[in-house]
């Protein structure tokens, strides 16, 4: 938790920087992925249940919290010192990367799938090659000994 908390305490500062700045968010470009990087993994592990209950939940706790009020104080900039409609853009851009974030999980999940399926279907095939081959061995031999005695 606490990893993920320093990273999106330092991508925030950079954040905060290029807006005061230039007042453009796209110029803190690398910073505003980090940002939601460690904000999704934060929330995700708020979201899953640990076994030191007390401690691992408040902590959980002041990290969103920490959070909410770095989205507070940044939402108040970008309408008091940002351009119009800056603030509707970076919902739109959490949006847009939330789901970038989900399509590259799940594709990374589909390729794991696919792995497993060649691996499945490559062990069958040599299995079934071995079989064979085991069958054509004995097969010989029996002949050899068959027409050996005649």
């Amino acid at each position: 938790m606490l990893p993920e908390l320093m990273a999106a305490n330092a991508a925030f500062a950079v954040i905060k920087t290029a807006l005061k700045n230039s007042g453009e968010l796209m110029n803190a470009g690398k910073a505003v992925f980090e940002y939601f990087d460690a904000k999704a993994a934060i929330q995700k592990k708020a979201n899953k249940k640990s076994g030191k209950k007390n401690r691992s939940e408040l902590e959980e706790f002041m990290a969103l919290e920490q959070l909410r009020q770095q989205e507070e104080r940044l939402r108040e900039e970008m309408i008091y010192a940002g351009r119009p409609g800056m603030w509707d853009d970076w919902l739109a851009f959490q949006a847009k990367a939330a789901r970038e974030r989900e399509a590259k999980r799940r594709a990374e999940i589909q390729a794991r799938i696919e792995r497993i399926k060649f691996i499945q279907t490559f062990a069958q095939y040599t299995l079934i090659s071995i079989i064979i081959t085991a069958i054509a061995a004995i097969i010989t031999w029996i002949s050899v000994r068959l027409l050996g005695r005649v």
